[in-house]
Formats: structure tokens, sequence, C-alpha cells
């Protein structure tokens, strides 16, 4: 799914689903869980660094910092209220209104994510919206309930705004 997302991304070199570490990019990971940042660290990458981050309380980078970002089954997990203080909204607003900032203008951010509902979809291209950017879903295998795969493909803006086509088979 990693290489999927980095495909959809569009970068200017040109990848399609090679890895970032692989084409010599520089890479940073966030997760909220110190195990699974954990398991990144012990994979010993020369490429990439990682932070303790949630990211429904946003993105703690410069401006313009980064020509993409992708996330893998993530973003669902803001739509919940796990804790008291959380709002799904809130939450959402944060992370996209951060991660526009984080962006270099025509640069393009790629969420893979399980939707629960309709509803979900709608509040989550909301937000986004919301904080400034284009884009929509790319559905790869929309037809099979076990290769279905979401994507949400937001954009900064720039000259390749049109959305990948999703994969059939």
């Amino acid at each position: 799914m990693s290489e999927r997302a980095v495909e959809l991304l569009n970068l200017p070199e040109g990848l399609s689903g090679i890895t970032l570490e692989e084409n010599g990019h520089f890479w940073v990971g966030a997760d909220i869980s110190p195990a699974m940042l954990d398991v990144a660290i012990d994979r010993e990458f020369d490429n990439g660094d990682v932070i303790l981050n949630d990211l429904g309380e946003g993105l703690p980078f410069r401006p313009g910092c980064f020509d993409g970002a992708i996330s893998v089954s993530a973003l669902q997990w803001l739509c919940n209220a796990d804790k008291k203080s959380h709002n799904p909204v809130q939450r959402l607003k944060k992370l996209f209104t951060t991660l526009y900032s984080c962006l270099s203008r025509g640069s393009r951010a790629v969420f893979q994510f399980y939707p629960e509902n309709d509803k979900q979809i709608e509040l989550i291209i909301a937000q986004a919206t919301k904080a400034g950017f284009s884009g929509g879903l790319v559905i790869d295998y929309p037809n099979s309930a076990k290769a279905k795969k979401v994507f949400l493909v937001l954009s900064t803006g720039g000259i390749n705004q049109t959305l990948p086509k999703g994969l059939t088979g």
C-alpha cells in the first residue's frame, strides 16, 4: 500500500511504485505509538527519521518543507473520539491545516484509509477542502471485497491536479 501511495503522489522524479528510500528521498515518519516507531528504528534506515506525534494535534514542521506526504491506515482513527478531549472535526482540521502549511505548493498528500461509511468520507473531505486542498478519492479494485483500497489524494494546487485513475482487475 505504501508503494501505491507513493505512486499516487506523482513526485517530479517520476516515481512509480518504488519506495522513497530506494530513490534517495529523505523522509520523516510520524506515529502516535512508540512501539511502532521502535519497529521503524530497528529497520536501520539511511534517509529517514521518525517522530512521536499525534496527527490529530497537527504536524510540527516548517511551512513548505515537504514535497509530498503519505499515510497508510491512520486517517480513519482521527474520526474516533477515543478521549473526552477528542473532537473528530477539530482533529481533522488541525491535521489538514498543518499538513497544507508544511507541503510545498504543487505537491500532493495521499492517505490510504478504511472509511467506516459515507458520512466519514464526507467529514474527511470537507475538512481537507476547508484547509485549502483540492482532490478526491481514488479507489483501487472497487468491486473486490478483499483487494479494495481507498485513497484520498489531495493537492496543494499547481500544474497537475488531475486525479489518477483507480486500479481495476
